[in-house]
């Protein structure tokens, strides 16, 4: 049976650490605001700066381990060579929406991507919001406000020195996933916001179930999702019904096994979103029944 991480020393001494500095890790921060106070905006070296004191002086991170401007990365976080997070910042406040935070994350998966690192994170100095890849898509790994006056003791674990390299147990609420904006080699068209978009589908990443790269399109299987972020209730099916046995006699390829498990999660969270899932009393289309009854297999398997 797992340990719980909870129990681990390396959790223990990292809640202690966190308790102690970040009473002065807040006022640092607040100094560091002092020009968006004065003049009611500030550039984004102020949220650089507030980041390299979160990993620094808050965590057990050294400014050795700091990579700042790496191959267009905005921060690379590297211990002995090993790129473990790729982290994108942006002018204090600037993180407000969800399109914003979208935009924000499609920059760090696309130079994730580039260099191979399976963490990405973005920050405005106000929120601080990390995913995994995997899968073909970003999944919540911390989401916390720098703001707390008592620190988030269990986001600051998963992306310290102990806890970047283990699986997360502890995901956030919002879902992420996201594309690489600006204009590619094939000529698929860009929307007016800049994101990618499929050429055939005209929607970005995002809407995709599996996300090979995300600079190229021609990886993105499985639309089902509206570029707003909700259910596409004419695709989520037949995307169900490709991936679990064929739509008119069409099957999907191009997806690795291993990430089969959480494609058929994401489908499931869209359809649970939007209601469609079955439940005690409900009616649901024959496809929904047979998400429903691989999920349990799934969870039956451990996968």
């Amino acid at each position: 049976m797992a340990t719980d991480y909870r129990e681990l020393a390396a959790y223990r001494r990292c809640v202690a650490q966190v308790t102690s500095r970040w009473p002065d890790f807040l006022k640092l921060r607040q100094e560091m605001f002092a020009q968006q106070a004065r003049f009611d905006k500030a550039p984004e070296k102020v949220a650089e700066n507030i980041v390299g004191s979160l990993f620094t002086s808050v965590l057990d991170w050294t400014d050795h381990d700091l990579n700042w401007q790496l191959d267009r990365a905005d921060l690379v976080v590297t211990r002995n060579f090993v790129k473990y997070l790729v982290v994108e910042t942006k002018s204090p406040g600037s993180l407000k929406s969800r399109k914003s935070l979208d935009a924000a994350l499609e920059q760090a998966w696309g130079y994730a991507a580039e260099q191979r690192v399976k963490q990405v994170a973005v920050c405005d100095g106000l929120l601080f919001y990390g995913a995994d890849i995997e899968g073909g898509g970003l999944n919540p790994r911390v989401r916390f406000d720098l703001t707390l006056t008592q620190a988030p003791h269990d986001s600051l674990w998963w992306i310290s020195l102990d806890g970047i390299y283990r699986p997360c147990e502890s995901r956030p609420d919002l879902p992420a996933y996201s594309e690489q904006a600006g204009e590619l080699a094939d000529g698929s068209p860009s929307s007016p916001d800049g994101l990618i978009l499929h050429p055939k589908y005209q929607i970005p990443a995002r809407c995709f179930a599996y996300v090979g790269d995300p600079a190229k399109p021609a990886t993105w299987k499985l639309p089902y999702l509206l570029a707003d972020g909700s259910a596409d209730l004419k695709r989520l099916p037949k995307a169900i019904q490709a991936l679990a046995s064929n739509y008119r006699g069409a099957k999907v390829g191009g997806i690795p096994e291993p990430a089969i498990p959480e494609v058929f999660r994401r489908l499931a969270e869209a359809a649970t979103t939007a209601g469609k899932m079955p439940a005690p009393g409900v009616a649901v289309a024959a496809a929904y029944e047979q998400l429903a009854e691989i999920l349990n297999q799934l969870e039956a398997a451990g996968k």
